[in-house]
């Protein structure tokens, strides 16, 4: 009974050991798996959000572009060009002699004819030097006048024998020498005379004075030793030749005699009509242009030189022309170029050729048809090939 009792109480103990040790390791266990679930978790959160945030990278490199299409331009409108007005005659007027300014008498605005007296130069070196040269003329005069006489009275003395044939040659060669000094003083006098008629400064030709450079005292040099300082500026505004660069594609409808007539900013309403007076008769290579001159009539003296008009030729301008707004090109050295967004929406630059500029708009002769996908404001920096997402597509009317 006592053996019995004993291993009755020992039987409980030895069995709950066991549990013991599984309920610790249970307890270390269930830390374990949760903490390895977590790290699982915040791996798998962190790759997600690592590829998330590469998506909306590599989404966010791609810009969104506007684009907008061409529109078509009336064929039946005429031919409107820019054009810059300048004198028909202008000229910078120097001095032709040294010295200081005395006076003036014409100053800028006014008009004179040919001939007026325009200034007056002090010029008394000029002078002096003139005083020297004739006092030397005289006194070369009289060394001709005496060898004159001596070469006479040789030639009168050699009928008798009084001088030898020698002396006689001595003399009329001193003659010869002493003619040669006179033509030479009196060829000086000339030149100084002229000279100091150059103090007098005249209108080469009938028009305006532009600028007046010079003031009473003003050091005048005629560029003898030095650099010359233009005294006036004279243009000749009546007519007035007004130059305009016709685009390639116009230039078979310009020809001599054509009517043409500007318009200018400031004068609503008013137009000054002339005609087509030359052609350079040669494209430029560098803008594709012809270089063509007009005459305008300016008797009232209304047009103004350098300034900037609108000139209409008498001319229909006939082809399938596009108009584009200015922000929509791109300046590149190659030409000026227009972003089409191809059907890849990739970027392609296309080259453009200008025609008539609008100010806000301009007309596109070649490079571009009106289906074509044109981004809007694009940035210096695109390129073609590059990856685009449209924003939006505008349909612009940009009809002048």
């Amino acid at each position: 009974m006592t053996a019995s009792a004993s291993d009755s109480q020992q039987t409980p103990a030895s069995s709950g050991t066991p549990r013991r040790h599984g309920r610790m390791i249970l307890l270390w266990l269930v830390p374990f798996v949760i903490f390895a679930a977590l790290a699982v978790y915040s791996l798998s959160e962190r790759r997600t959000a690592s590829r998330v945030l590469a998506e909306q990278t590599n989404e966010m490199a791609v810009p969104f572009v506007a684009v907008l299409h061409a529109t078509p331009v009336n064929a039946d409108s005429g031919l409107v060009l820019p054009g810059a007005l300048q004198a028909n005659v202008e000229s910078p007027i120097y001095a032709r002699t040294d010295g200081y300014l005395k006076i003036w008498y014409k100053d800028i605005g006014s008009h004179v004819k040919q001939g007026d007296l325009l200034a007056e130069i002090d010029t008394p070196e000029i002078d002096q030097q003139l005083s020297q040269a004739r006092a030397d003329l005289g006194t070369a005069q009289a060394n001709l006048s005496l060898s004159g006489i001596t070469a006479a009275r040789y030639q009168d003395l050699i009928k008798t024998d009084s001088v030898s044939k020698q002396e006689v040659d001595n003399a009329a060669g001193d003659l010869s020498a002493k003619k040669a000094i006179v033509q030479s003083a009196e060829a000086n006098v000339k030149r100084l005379e002229d000279l100091e008629s150059f103090k007098r400064v005249y209108a080469p030709f009938s028009g305006v004075i532009t600028k007046r450079n010079v003031d009473p005292g003003t050091l005048i040099n005629a560029g003898n030793g030095g650099t010359a300082k233009e005294m006036f500026d004279l243009a000749q505004i009546d007519p007035l030749r007004v130059f305009v660069a016709v685009p390639q594609t116009y230039s078979t409808s310009i020809h001599v005699g054509q009517r043409a007539c500007l318009e200018l900013e400031e004068m609503p309403g008013r137009k000054f009509c002339g005609a087509v007076a030359r052609t350079a008769d040669a494209i430029d290579p560098g803008t594709r242009t012809l270089n063509t001159e007009v005459d305008v009539p300016n008797s009232s003296g209304t047009l103004l030189p350098g300034a900037y008009a609108e000139v209409h030729f008498d001319v229909k301008v006939a082809g399938n022309l596009l108009s584009l707004p200015v922000t929509a090109l791109l300046f590149r050295p190659e030409g000026v170029m227009a972003a089409v967004v191809n059907s890849d929406s990739k970027i392609e630059l296309k080259r453009v050729f200008i025609g008539r500029d609008y100010g806000s708009t301009v007309e596109v002769l070649q490079g571009l048809s009106a289906t074509d996908e044109i981004v809007n404001n694009p940035p210096d920096s695109m390129e073609s090939g590059q990856q685009v997402r449209v924003k939006a597509k505008t349909a612009q009317s940009n009809q002048p």
